[in-house]
């Protein structure tokens, strides 16, 4: 099975909440995973074979929580060796808000602009929605594992 490391976002505990959630599911399924709520750039290069999972929120602004703003940073900033990692985009937003998901755009575009490959559709979670977001992350990452 795979190696997988999810790097959260979060500002009020959310996205960590989420990232829980995915880490028990994809356990369950024989994956190796690992959390990391503070992501820096050292953490990319740790293992190339290993899967990124990014988890995070948005700020009523649109822009990433604090936690792993560095990261987006690095990516922008010192353009990383990240050409062919895989990685995957769970994104919890608030729809009411005109800034809807671009932090998950952002920091989805930074990955992809370096030459890195998404697995699947990024998950968005839309707090507006009324839908149980552990539910919906469940079944996503049922179907994302498939195409580890």
């Amino acid at each position: 099975m795979s190696k997988i490391q999810i790097f959260i976002g979060s500002v009020y505990g959310g996205a960590e909440e989420v990232a829980e959630i995915l880490s028990e599911a994809l356990g369950k399924l024989g994956h190796d995973v690992s959390l990391n709520t503070y992501a820096r750039a050292e953490d990319l290069a740790r293992d190339p074979d290993e899967v990124i999972l990014l988890c995070h929120s948005n700020t009523g602004s649109g822009e990433l929580p604090d936690n792993i703003q560095p990261l987006y940073l690095h990516l922008t900033r010192d353009y990383p060796r990240i050409a062919g990692r895989r990685y995957g985009v769970v994104n919890l937003g608030d729809s009411s808000y005109t800034t809807f998901n671009e932090g998950g755009r952002m920091l989805d575009a930074a990955f992809e602009d370096l030459g890195a490959q998404r697995i699947g559709e990024p998950l968005v979670l839309d707090a507006s929605s009324g839908d149980d977001a552990a539910t919906l992350a469940r079944d996503w990452v049922q179907d994302w594992a498939k195409l580890i």
